[in-house]
């Protein structure tokens, strides 16, 4: 079996599973957010059942328009709150909460071999830790609150391998959105995206979180990476519980293999209006732009901050343009204040923000105007998705968007550093 099958083997109780397969699968955790929850909470309400299967294993949070930007978010996490409390959740409010995606793994609550459903479709993230975690409807997690379980179609997985060493200034986004490129945005469409090769086994843990982050840009139900000795010291450093670790057989079966030489990969940018819309850096010509977005739950964490910081520190944000930048969560912004990179991004002109989803989905923080146009370290360019069907999103790296915000135009870092 594949790493996905493993997992999904050990959560049903059975020897073995295999692709197209239907099963019933018990979680370990389940999430929702103040956009989504209020819609399983209704849901949960109406199945007539008391209790959640278990408090301590359902976790709550605003992340998407917080602190509420208005009158209905407001109402939405006050009702998410309330239910939390009313059933014991774990719930995380404004000041000690996080982009979802970011917190969680670093609160040592998804750990290696589990399976994670969310009511949010970049769940696939915790893949990065070697676990088989998917975005599911408010329904379903609905019944995954009462339940502990879901049911689930064995996904088939593709191997993806990375051969070589990447270059300068190219990392995890660079990967998949070459990946995403190649393959397209149904390329892996309801499969696991498996990643290794000698590239991956030298990525830093939050490359391969934005990595696993962006397979839902390619269509998967998830993207997974093997335990590495990256990964244990991560999860040690964090765990609270004890965890299985899995790993595929060596005669596991694939629905396909696809391979790489990241040596001849350079950083990326996914031109408007799909993830799959991707030019090398070196193909971009004088593209201005309006607004730069460094941030989210594909990149907003700590080492995606030092590397927008090398590009930034003692340079300036061009007047002609607003460089926003929200840290993953509260530690990710507490030692990212302790290093100096909050005052290097001040000094340069760029504007700090509590931490949020906000810009990435149009919400706040950020929305763009008609014939605005934004680079962006988010996971997905769709007309409208940072505002008016009329603006333009391009998505990046952050040394890449870093340097765009010092040209006001979308710029290599090597134009700024070398």
């Amino acid at each position: 079996m594949t790493l996905a099958e493993k997992i999904l083997a050990s959560h049903s109780g059975k020897d073995k599973v295999s692709p197209g397969e239907f099963v019933n699968v018990r979680v370990d955790l389940v999430l929702s957010n103040d956009v989504t929850a209020p819609l399983a909470i209704k849901e949960f309400q109406r199945l007539g059942v008391n209790r959640v299967f278990d408090p301590k294993k359902i976790v709550m949070l605003p992340d998407h328009f917080c602190p509420s930007k208005d009158i209905l978010s407001a109402e939405r996490a006050k009702m998410m709150h309330a239910f939390a409390r009313q059933h014991g959740l774990i719930y995380f409010e404004v000041g000690r909460m996080g982009i979802e995606h970011v917190l969680l793994p670093e609160q040592g609550l998804v750990l290696p071999g589990e399976v994670v459903v969310g009511a949010d479709s970049h769940t696939c993230t915790y893949g990065a830790l070697g676990a088989f975690a998917t975005g599911m409807g408010s329904t379903d997690i609905a019944v995954a609150m009462a339940t502990g379980e879901i049911w689930m179609k064995v996904p088939p997985t593709i191997k993806f391998v990375y051969h070589g060493k990447l270059g300068k200034w190219v990392g995890g986004k660079d990967l998949i959105l070459y990946t995403i490129g190649d393959i397209g945005v149904d390329g892996a469409l309801y499969s696991a995206m498996e990643f290794v090769g000698e590239a991956i086994d030298a990525l830093p843990m939050d490359g391969r979180f934005t990595m696993a982050n962006m397979a839902i840009e390619a269509g998967g139900k998830t993207g997974i990476f093997r335990v590495d000795g990256a990964t244990e010291e991560y999860v040690k450093a964090r765990a609270k519980r004890s965890y299985q670790v899995y790993q595929p057989d060596e005669d596991a079966e694939y629905s396909k293999t696809v391979e790489y030489d990241v040596s001849k990969i350079e950083p990326q940018v996914a031109f408007p209006h799909l993830p799959s819309n991707v030019k090398p850096i070196s193909q971009v010509v004088d593209i201005k732009i309006d607004q730069v977005v460094i941030g989210s739950c594909t990149n907003g964490r700590l080492d995606d901050l030092r590397l927008a910081a090398r590009v930034l520190r003692g340079r300036q944000v061009s007047p002609e343009l607003r460089c926003i930048i929200i840290p993953g969560t509260q530690q990710v912004y507490l030692d990212a204040l302790r290093e100096g990179l909050i005052e290097a991004f001040v000094e340069a002109g760029a504007v700090v923000s509590t931490p949020t989803c906000g810009p990435c989905l149009g919400g706040h923080m950020g929305v763009l105007a008609a014939g605005e146009r934004c680079v962006s370290t988010t996971n997905r360019n769709f007309v409208g998705r940072m505002g008016s069907p009329q603006s333009e999103v391009y998505l990046v790296n952050p040394a890449v968007a870093a340097a765009s915000a010092v040209f006001s135009r979308i710029a290599s870092p090597e134009e700024v550093v070398g």
